[in-house]
């Protein structure tokens, strides 16, 4: 039954995935408006709009990783880094795991799980991100590599899926305060803000022991309004690149470079996030004309990728930062195997933050120095399925990599899921202790999420108190 779900799916969705990240959401995004009765050439609108916004946030991530590796690359050698995985970065990852025709499966089984979630309303959410679902498809495939079937792989898959569509409703109220736009139709059910829950506890012990640092906060927003150009996204860029540019014992040309390359992604990365939102305003527009004609006036969110909040300069800054420090703990982190290369500008990371600490910077960086490890650990873990199914899938991604050593990424999204993932496996493939620890850990897992659903709906409430329009479902209910 499995098999015969899963050639059905790569028949529906293969000729469509092979085209890329931003032909398939520009080809979702305009069937979904088009479907909800916007006007096709409106809707087509949209769908180019969002497409040209993931082209360029994707270009300028590149710009900006490439631009730093020559002062990373130094800094490694300076301090003598010896360490057996080589860190490509979150792209690789994801050409090997759309390689699998499991992914697709596993697409079409959580497609099929929001549309029901959606019918049922447990969830407000239309989750249009499906080149993401690679994420999801990840964590299935490294529970099958340990040991775990399909079956049990997928179940997995699912539990984790409907977990984001949750945390996606949560967010929504953050997102429009983060982007000061309380009409944003905007959220997003991105693997990375599973950390959340997480952030969350390290959040509430800031709270009790550190408040007063709160007051040295460096606010990008605020200093720009007081100080003018040095505490704008251009300055900020400025600073952050003459401070990696010294680490790395480059030169004063490449210091420069290193400083205006900073300064003017960090200045398009605001612009382009202005994009995402232009980008979906006919399908927000045509959602809510369907809703108001057939479902009572109800309220959707549209689940995209996670660089609509890109614009938030606190979350570069905080990259930049965690880079040296992320490397610093590969050097003495006990079962650590990951050099920090390719994923050293940590999206996987910094985003999260952003969320729970609402861009309070100094907070930003301690809670991220504290987790960095289970990305690093996380990516020691899956290097042996990196690599094997790289070697497999596209054997040119190990050109250049010495003979036994293993490819992965340092700061690939889900840490917590893959180790999931590991302890299933492992449990299924008959280690009682690890099937043991496995449903400790899922108690674990919904335990702090369910704390930080209470922590999240306390937040949405004083949203709602203080008079911004938050829908009710994501208000706590008191009597």
């Amino acid at each position: 039954m499995l098999n015969t779900i899963i050639d059905i799916s790569n028949k529906v969705f293969k000729p469509i995935i092979d085209l890329g990240a931003a032909p398939i959401m520009l080809i979702v995004l305009t069937l979904i408006a088009f479907a909800v009765g916007v006007n096709f050439f409106h809707a087509l609108e949209g769908g180019i709009k969002l497409a040209i916004a993931l082209t360029a946030i994707s270009s300028i991530i590149n710009l900006l990783t490439n631009a730093f590796q020559p002062a990373v690359n130094a800094f490694v050698k300076a301090t003598g880094l010896h360490l057996g995985t080589t860190d490509l970065g979150w792209a690789p990852l994801a050409t090997i795991t759309w390689g699998s025709p499991y992914t697709l499966f596993f697409l079409l089984i959580l497609v099929i799980v929001n549309i029901i979630m959606l019918t049922l309303k447990l969830t407000d959410t239309l989750d249009v991100d499906i080149f993401d679902v690679w994420h999801m498809s990840f964590t299935g495939l490294l529970a099958m590599y340990f040991g775990a079937n399909l079956l049990t792989g997928t179940l997995l898959v699912i539990f984790i899926g409907i977990m984001k569509i949750f945390n996606s409703d949560l967010m929504k109220p953050t997102f429009n305060d983060l982007l000061g736009n309380w009409d944003n139709p905007m959220t997003t059910t991105h693997l990375n803000y599973m950390m959340n829950p997480i952030l969350m506890v390290f959040n509430k012990i800031f709270d009790v022991l550190f408040p007063w640092l709160d007051k040295f906060d460096f606010d990008a927003a605020k200093l720009n309004e007081k100080i003018g150009f040095w505490g704008s996204r251009f300055a900020i860029g400025v600073y952050l690149g003459i401070f990696i540019g010294l680490l790395g014992h480059q030169s004063i040309g490449n210091i420069f470079t290193l400083a205006f390359t900073a300064a003017t992604c960090l200045e398009l990365f605001s612009l382009i996030g202005s994009w995402f939102i232009a980008s979906v305003e006919p399908l927000s527009q045509g959602i809510t004309n369907f809703a108001t004609k057939h479902l009572n006036g109800r309220i959707f969110n549209i689940g995209l990728d996670w660089p609509f909040i890109a614009g938030r300069a606190e979350i570069w800054a905080a990259c930049n930062v965690m880079a040296p420090i992320m490397l610093l703990e590969a050097l003495v982190l006990p079962g650590n195997t990951i050099l920090p290369l390719g994923g050293i500008i940590g999206m996987g990371v910094a985003p999260a933050l952003l969320v729970v600490t609402r861009g309070r910077m100094i907070r930003m960086i301690v809670i991220g120095a504290i987790e960095l490890p289970l990305f690093l650990w996380a990516g020691s873990l899956s290097a042996p399925f990196v690599t094997q199914t790289a070697a497999k899938i596209a054997p040119n991604m190990l050109n250049g990599v010495a003979k036994g050593a293993m490819i992965s990424s340092s700061t690939k999204e889900g840490p917590i899921e893959q180790f999931l993932a590991y302890l299933l496996g492992k449990g299924q493939g008959g280690d009682m202790k690890m099937l043991l620890f496995f449903f400790l850990a899922m108690v674990a897992y919904v335990g702090i999420f369910l704390w930080y659903r209470h922590e999240m709906l306390k937040r949405n409430t004083e949203y709602a108190k203080q008079g911004f329009k938050v829908n009710p479902d994501v208000m706590l209910k008191t009597k």
